[in-house]
């Protein structure tokens, strides 16, 4: 550095003793603290290690080359290739060091790789290029198909028969649109696609960290071969327009492996079709990986290991209640204990639990699984969802006779689990002798790692804040649990706000839980008994300890995991 004349030898000097001090990697306190630049710091390691350097920030690589590494393996490892000359692959890539990518790219594509380094801004334009060949290919897909697909608009699609709805759904071009269509969606890791049929066009959204965002607009005259295309894929009835259908596929291939989840509704300009997306090979969850720490981890750990009783998970649709479930049943799903379920529909596939899915038409409810599942000698029953007085008692006598019984309920908030179950005629002493724990959720979106501003609140937020939340009992927790120091005030915690990068253009990335846990105090029971309001029975747990999803939400955002407007966007009643 000091050769290239990048920065001043004091300079330097000072720099290296803070880095110490503040315990950080040399190169990152000096590109943070702005005395030397990424791009710089990269040519500069590039020359040390004998490996030339290049800027692919305008340079416009071809698709057949790009796409000789998978997109998911060139966002994991940034690495891109860009140029190929005969047998050799030039591969830009940020750590050279990593072989192990190398070896796999050289197998896979049994090419002599040639690597290059590069900065991260260069990688991350070259990147992008992955989404736009994949608009650019569906844009020419679509000009040019569209006006090869056959049957055109929804009157006929109504009026045409089976055949030649099948003809359509089997037409090259529509196989195409509706493939790249899933494949962009799987790419851009969306929870669920929306294809909405309007007047005049079709609207494709993705479900992204849980916004619906437009994708694209297809022409009409492909909705009747699309719709048909993924009742093909899904199993369902193709001249059947003016009933609900749903079903489910699952696309494999070497990089992902995906359970689509399929429903499709009559809406007067046609079918509307919603199809959820259920990763297969995700990784065993975990319960902190889910957002569970402290008092509520520990509270969880201890309820579960009870021989009967129930355990509820409450929040509403598509807050990720069946995946704590899921993750739940994962921990106790060992060699001793038999573990069968009642769901609608199975999400997830899991090894050694016997899944059971719910049919209505043919007389196989909530209910009348249940009562079969208790005659199959189970330790612990999962039940998909309390929806009804039926399944709502028949869930109750099994924790009664000695089964450990996990079921979600829609409801706002934990004690408000409680009263939803008077309501569907169950008998307070029957509630209060078997519930052993409630847990109530919603998902915020967290912050890029990679982007966030760090900021103070200022008085008036502070005053703002206080009408939504106990400041003195946040920040006495907030120390308690050491994330703050002893002494800190409101004015100097660190909070964090998005900060938008090319690469993620609103700042969040993924999603994280917020929880609240209720467990059955001899005390709760007594206020169950008496038909208390959940207004009351939040008042007693708050007394007894239970942090609320809001200040769980908070200690989230001053860990710098998300905002303080997320927390708010999804709590706010």
């Amino acid at each position: 550095m000091l050769d290239a004349g990048l920065v001043s030898k004091a300079k330097l000097d000072k720099a290296e003793k803070e880095a110490v001090k503040s315990k950080e990697k040399f190169s990152d306190y000096l590109v943070k603290t702005e005395l030397i630049k990424k791009e710089e710091l990269a040519k500069l390691q590039a020359y040390i290690l004998g490996i030339p350097y290049v800027d692919l920030e305008e340079n416009k690589i071809a698709p057949e080359i790009l796409h000789i590494i998978p997109e998911p393996i060139a966002r994991k490892h940034n690495i891109v290739a860009f140029r190929k000359t005969g047998k050799n692959l030039e591969v830009a890539m940020l750590d050279p060091d990593d072989l192990q990518t190398i070896e796999f790219i050289k197998k896979k594509s049994n090419l002599k790789i040639m690597p290059r380094l590069t900065s991260e801004t260069s990688i991350h334009s070259a990147l992008k290029q992955y989404q736009k060949s994949l608009r650019a290919e569906f844009g020419e897909i679509i000009e040019k198909e569209s006006t090869a697909v056959t049957i055109t608009g929804e009157k006929e699609a109504v009026e045409s028969s089976k055949d030649d709805l099948e003809k359509a759904a089997r037409d090259l071009p529509i196989i195409k649109i509706a493939d790249t269509l899933l494949k962009h969606a799987i790419l851009q890791k969306a929870s669920d696609i929306h294809i909405e049929p309007m007047e005049k066009e079709i609207i494709v959204r993705y479900r992204l960290d849980g916004i619906l965002h437009d994708a694209m607009t297809l022409p009409k005259q492909i909705a009747a071969g699309l719709v048909a295309r993924i009742k093909v894929l899904s199993n369902l009835k193709l001249d059947e327009h003016r009933l609900p259908q749903d079903g489910r596929f699952k696309i494999e291939t070497d990089d992902y492996k995906i359970s689509f989840r399929v429903s499709i509704l009559p809406v007067y300009d046609g079918e509307k079709i919603v199809m959820r997306l259920l990763p297969e090979n995700s990784k065993g969850l975990t319960l902190e990986g889910l957002g569970f720490w402290g008092r509520d981890l520990e509270a969880i750990h201890r309820q579960i290991k009870k021989p009967d009783g129930m355990i509820l998970v409450t929040g509403p649709t598509g807050s990720g209640k069946t995946t704590t479930l899921y993750t739940i049943l994962d921990i106790l799903n060992t060699a001793n204990v038999n573990i069968s379920t009642v769901e609608d529909p199975i999400e997830y596939r899991m090894p050694r639990i016997n899944q059971t899915q719910v049919n209505p038409k043919i007389g196989l409810t909530f209910a009348n699984g249940l009562r079969t599942l208790v005659r199959q000698d189970p330790d612990i029953i999962m039940v998909g969802e309390i929806r009804d007085n039926e399944t709502a008692s028949l869930a109750i006598n099994a924790a009664l006779t000695g089964h450990l019984v996990l079921s979600t309920l829609h409801t706002n908030s934990a004690a408000g689990a409680l009263p939803r179950l008077i309501d569907m005629k169950v008998e307070p002493f029957l509630i209060a002798s078997t519930t052993n724990i409630i847990e109530a959720q919603r998902l915020v979106r967290c912050l890029n790692p990679e982007s966030k501003e760090k900021f103070h609140l200022d008085q008036g937020e502070i005053k703002s804040l206080a009408d939504s939340i106990d400041l003195d009992k946040m920040l006495e927790l907030l120390k308690k649990e050491k994330i703050v120091p002893a002494k800190a005030n409101w004015d100097d915690i660190d909070f964090y706000k998005p900060k938008a990068t090319p690469d993620c253009p609103d700042g969040y990335k993924g999603r994280l839980g917020i929880h609240e846990i209720l467990e059955m105090s001899e005390t709760i029971k007594e206020m169950v008994l008496k038909r208390a309001t959940d207004d009351q029975i939040t008042a007693q747990a708050k007394q007894e300890g239970m942090i609320t999803m809001l200040e769980d939400g908070f200690v989230k955002a001053v860990k710098g995991l998300t905002t303080i407007e997320e927390i708010l966007r999804v709590t706010k009643e």
